[in-house]
């Protein structure tokens, strides 16, 4: 099983202030160099509260970008990418154009969205979601997996589309499904390479999605086994510093507990662990690192 780390973009409490990006080029390098697999980013454009209250976060792409150029061997993905925020066929060639960047370390997670105050702030539509990802999934599957499109929706169209030139791998870059409603969960099913399913804490709280995935699969005649099952999991190390209200579950504990929760999730069929950890210290790294270890080395026993 792959492990990785989401790294921070927006504002925290320990900073005061967003990273700069040459904090996340040390966090990024630090994560590589700890032995993780992969290093996720999250695509939004601000946070705001019910009180107007904004929270800054740099842009997504521009970061992976610069990563795909500091890194060398660790998989760079998007958690997950809004797909309101850029066309589909656009965002398929930049797809292909990071995989080139990354030579093809690149996974593209994509989204329908949900925070309503950055689609209101950037002037971007807030309605049908999830109908304006069903056909931008008509668009940047078949450009990424045979690069070329035809297609007229009624939100996109992309009329005798390619996509080229293609990156260093044929089938282009997997493309990974966020979601967790049923729809969501359908289109999933039926276009994705991978799914991911976020805010965990313990592999128990895997069953539920992973029983309704089970079932969009059969919906749509699909074998469970060939799709990737990928779940994001809430770290928090209290000692550290203080966690944010929202982290109301999360996963804690020595080295060998979470080691031991790891596992749980190997045995519950997850082939890909994306830790967001609070608060992201060097510290807490380290110690996911030790976890991380140990539960490489029961796995290799």
């Amino acid at each position: 099983m792959e492990i990785g780390i989401v790294l921070p973009l927006a504002e925290n409490r320990s900073l005061g202030r967003p990273p700069r990006y040459t904090e996340m080029r040390e966090m990024a390098l630090q994560t590589e160099a700890a032995g993780f697999d992969s290093i996720w980013l999250y695509d939004h454009l601000l946070y705001r509260s019910d009180e107007g209250e904004t929270t800054g976060i740099w842009e997504c792409w521009t970061i992976l970008s610069a990563l795909a150029e500091a890194t060398q061997r660790v998989t760079l993905g998007s958690m997950v990418l809004c797909n309101s925020f850029r066309n589909p066929a656009i965002t398929a060639k930049m797809a292909a154009t990071l995989d080139e960047v990354s030579n093809g370390r690149f996974v593209l997670g994509i989204g329908a969205g949900w925070n309503k105050p950055e689609f209101d702030a950037f002037g971007i539509p807030f309605d049908r979601r999830a109908s304006r990802f069903e056909e931008a999934l008509q668009i940047i599957r078949p450009l990424l997996k045979e690069g070329y499109v035809d297609f007229k929706g009624n939100f996109y169209q992309a009329i005798h589309c390619e996509l080229t030139p293609r990156g260093p791998r044929a089938e282009g870059p997997p493309l990974l499904v966020g979601g967790f409603g049923p729809r969501m969960l359908r289109l999933a099913a039926k276009y994705a390479d991978m799914w991911n399913t976020g805010y965990l804490h313990q592999p128990s709280a895997l069953v539920e999605p992973l029983a309704k995935m089970e079932a969009a699969c059969a919906e749509v005649g699909r074998d469970l086994a060939t799709l990737a099952v990928t779940s994001e999991i809430s770290l928090g190390y209290p000692d550290l510093g203080e966690l944010p209200q929202f982290m109301e579950n999360y996963l804690s504990g020595s080295a060998a507990d979470v080691a031991e929760a790891v596992s749980g999730f190997e045995q519950m069929g997850a082939q890909h662990l994306m830790f967001r950890i609070e608060p992201y210290t060097a510290e807490a790294v380290n110690r996911l690192a030790m976890s991380v270890r140990e539960y490489r080395q029961r796995t290799a026993a």
